[in-house]
């Protein structure tokens, strides 16, 4: 078996050796209970090492693909075939059709989910970190965090920041558990029940929830492919005079649109003329890097936050807020007061794969891969007739209306390829429906992906 293992790409061999198995599985459609090569005839036909190739089937394990007996030899599971989407078969018509009944709730492929695939997740400089963080400091096993976390993690923090041109000493930094905290530090510290904040939409839904249970009115303000719309925002700020804004900058959620420079610039006039708050939310920082403007970089008195949780692990919560220090030293007491400070563990694994350049090389093979698979789903997407609201430069998520709108034939042709679409409700702060549908790219290259919007294009109203 040929695995076409590329030594000169970002990604790491065994993370190539796991999407190659996997690809086989699911595109050949392997009969469940298929045994593999032996771990040393896979290494030796790709000049691989045996560990590499057994670590690489282990994982497929972990991810249900693969059944390990007697703890050496490797068959697809019962299920691989399944989950990979090989229920359906192409009938000479060109229609998806049914092939053997499913269970879609435990195979469903979550085409609108807001993070990374596991099957992405690299688990080596983690684990590696983590044993060394036990071996060397106990304080950070057994010990509270520093109020304003760990210092170590804050300087490292600090000279990421100034590669965004955010100019951040470690006096205007602290830490919290992800993003999601710092969003409720921020509204439980510095606004108060029944004020006003302007939101974008569409939006992040948890900021939404976030906002209505701490009583924060909502005031919605469209987002364009530029940024959030400046001459709206400026009718806004006359009609209701709100405490703050919320703007998520680069890779935005669910458009997947960046700042243009002259939104960002008038947006902070605007917010200076009529003493408005600026929260910038940049937790997809990371998978577009420093090729544009930060809010926070153009005006110290924005509230910046970013987040580890998308990119390095979803359970290792470790976010930041970047504030002057007087708002720092109040979200810290608050911080102190409500969770006895964040996880001094955590922040040192996430420390020491700062340090050592890690985590650095992780973020670069994510954007090499969601690079590519971008451009595959923009040309996907425009085969089959969908409208795409912008062309993002970066990020997971491509924001894109089918070409029909009959979301209950949606929903009907989603299931048959067994995908789960993203809510029509959960962008918008009011809760209208919307037509446009959140596509994260990491996942639309998979063969259900590839099946549905087949479907779509096939589906789609003739016009005479």
């Amino acid at each position: 078996m040929e695995l076409r293992i590329d030594r000169q790409a970002l990604v790491p061999v065994v993370q190539q050796i796991v999407d190659a198995l996997a690809g086989w599985i699911r595109q050949d459609a392997v009969e469940p209970g298929t045994r593999l090569p032996s771990i040393r005839q896979l290494a030796r036909d790709n000049l691989l090492s045996q560990a590499s190739v057994h670590e690489a089937c282990q994982r497929l394990v972990a991810q249900g693909l693969l059944a390990s007996r007697h703890g050496s030899s490797f068959f697809v599971a019962q299920a691989a075939c399944v989950a990979g989407g090989s229920e359906l078969v192409w009938p000479q018509d060109g229609m998806p059709g049914q092939k053997a009944p499913v269970d879609p709730a435990r195979h469903v492929l979550k085409l609108g989910c807001g993070g990374l695939p596991e099957s992405w997740r690299e688990s080596d400089d983690l684990g590696y970190a983590i044993r060394q963080v036990t071996r060397t400091d106990m304080a950070g096993l057994f010990n509270y965090n520093t109020p304003l976390g760990l210092p170590a993690l804050r300087e490292q923090l600090a000279k990421r920041l100034k590669q965004l041109d955010i100019d951040a000493d470690e006096n205007r930094i602290l830490t919290t558990q992800g993003a999601t905290h710092a969003l409720d530090l921020i509204v439980r510290t510095l606004l108060r029940p029944g004020c006003s904040v302007v939101v974008e939409s569409p939006g992040y839904s948890n900021l939404f929830n976030l906002l209505r249970l701490h009583k924060i009115d909502m005031i919605e303000l469209p987002r364009t492919p530029r940024g959030p719309d400046v001459d709206a925002l400026q009718r806004l700020l006359v009609i209701h005079r709100p405490s703050a804004i919320f703007i998520n900058s680069a890779c935005h959620n669910p458009t997947g649109s960046s700042l243009a420079p002259s939104v960002a610039q008038r947006l902070l006039q605007l917010a200076s003329e009529h003493a408005m708050l600026v929260v910038e939310d940049d937790v997809y920082a990371d998978f577009q890097g420093s090729t544009r403007a930060r809010l926070a970089a153009l005006n110290t008195d924005v509230i910046y936050l970013g987040s580890f949780s998308k990119t390095l692990s979803s359970s290792l919560r470790v976010g930041f807020i970047v504030a002057e220090p007087s708002v720092v030293a109040r979200l810290g007491e608050v911080k102190e007061i409500t969770c006895m400070g964040a996880s001094r563990f955590a922040e040192s694994v996430l420390a020491s794969l700062l340090v050592n350049g890690a985590y650095r090389k992780l973020v670069q093979r994510q954007r090499q891969r969601l690079n590519a698979d971008m451009a595959v789903t923009l040309q996907l997407l425009e085969d089959a007739d969908w409208k795409v609201f912008g062309k993002p430069a970066g990020g997971l998520f491509i924001w894109a209306r089918p070409p029909s709108c009959d979301y209950a034939q949606l929903q009907h042709l989603a299931g048959r390829c067994g995908i789960q679409l993203s809510s029509r409700t959960a962008f918008s702060p009011s809760g209208a429906e919307t037509d446009w549908l959140r596509v994260n790219v990491a996942y639309a290259r998979d063969p259900r992906a590839l099946a549905f919007f087949r479907a779509t294009a096939l589906d789609r109203p003739q016009v005479s």
